[in-house]
């Protein structure tokens, strides 16, 4: 499938703010499950936007505005098309998770981070789940992955990002953001590596993942699920806010160990002014056939992005959307 996505967020200030650096992860991933066939960026006010892929391999979009502003907004337009992935056909036993090669090829996705560093009530679910599936690392994710979907109801607006995944699951609610880290941080309590991932949803409805219409343009919030490493296979990609396998209607953007590694905007401003936000996603399914060859992308770097420095004090604020729904 292929598809149109626009993602705008607009910030207005009731204060004069006198600098802002910015950093955007939107732009759709280009890897063996799709491919990115344009993108670009539009901000007002004007910015040269700076381009480079961070450590988790995610494009990032950096900016600043260093002219008083009131507003700023910021549009990012893409094409992709996505592709079937590859069935999992592979069983292994509990014990290739131990396999020194493989440790260390994921080890960063099998420790506890900011957001999926869980506890007693975690531990004991993993614990439910794990026993009831078979002996083999693809059942434990898939009951593991059926348990965080089955134990949250989803509900937008319960929950902020930062929440406990132990406050999370005692709750008993959450957005798409919460059943991911949950399923993460029961993968990793079972030692099976796991990683975040953030991208976008064609779907009518966040809660189910119902399909659109082909000629219906949806709107949407960025959405997430995760991802779990299987021995002899690779990552097997799973959306347990909605129940089902993440397949031609999901377009990823970049994955990391939670949220904190690939939230859609993160910024810092100078003023008094405190923002509200408002972010849309449009979506629609492109009728026309892709090109033979993708239009040439910028060349992205490898480094580490750091802003201008912004003068401390009360002023000094800063900003990060909890987009996911």
């Amino acid at each position: 499938m292929r598809f149109d996505i626009r993602y705008r967020t607009l910030s207005t200030y009731d204060d004069l703010v006198r600098e802002s650096q910015n950093e955007l992860r939107a732009c759709p991933a280009n890897d063996d499950q799709q491919q990115l066939i344009s993108y670009r960026v539009i901000t007002s006010p004007t910015s040269r936007v700076l381009s480079f892929s961070d450590y988790w391999g995610t494009r990032v979009d950096a900016f600043g505005v260093r002219t008083p502003h009131l507003m700023l907004e910021v549009t990012a337009e893409a094409s992709v098309e996505t592709r079937t992935r590859p069935l999992c056909a592979v069983a292994p036993r509990p014990d290739a998770l131990l396999a020194p090669a493989f440790v260390d090829e994921h080890l960063e996705y099998r420790d506890r981070s900011p957001h999926c560093d869980w506890g007693d009530a975690v531990s004991a679910a993993t614990v439910y789940a794990v026993d009831l599936a078979g002996p083999n690392v693809v059942s434990q994710v898939l009951a593991i992955h059926r348990y965080a979907g089955n134990a949250l109801v989803y509900e937008p607006g319960s929950t902020e990002v930062g929440i406990d995944v132990e406050d999370v699951l005692g709750g008993g609610r959450g957005v798409c953001q919460d059943f991911a880290h949950l399923a993460v941080a029961m993968c990793r309590a079972s030692s099976i590596p796991a990683r975040y991932v953030s991208g976008y949803l064609f779907t009518t409805d966040d809660s189910t993942g119902a399909a659109a219409d082909d000629s219906e343009v949806v709107r949407v919030q960025t959405h997430a699920w995760f991802e779990a490493a299987i021995p002899g296979f690779g990552w097997l990609a799973l959306d347990p806010t909605n129940q089902q396998e993440v397949g031609l209607r999901h377009v990823k953007i970049g994955h990391g160990r939670d949220y904190d590694d690939v939230p859609p905007i993160r910024g810092v401003y100078a003023g008094p002014g405190s923002p509200e936000v408002e972010v849309t996603v449009e979506i629609r399914k492109s009728t026309g056939a892709p090109p033979s060859k993708p239009e040439p992308q910028a060349v992205v770097r490898r480094r580490r992005f750091v802003p201008d420095p912004i003068p401390a004090g009360d002023d000094a604020r800063q900003q990060q959307q909890a987009q996911q729904q």
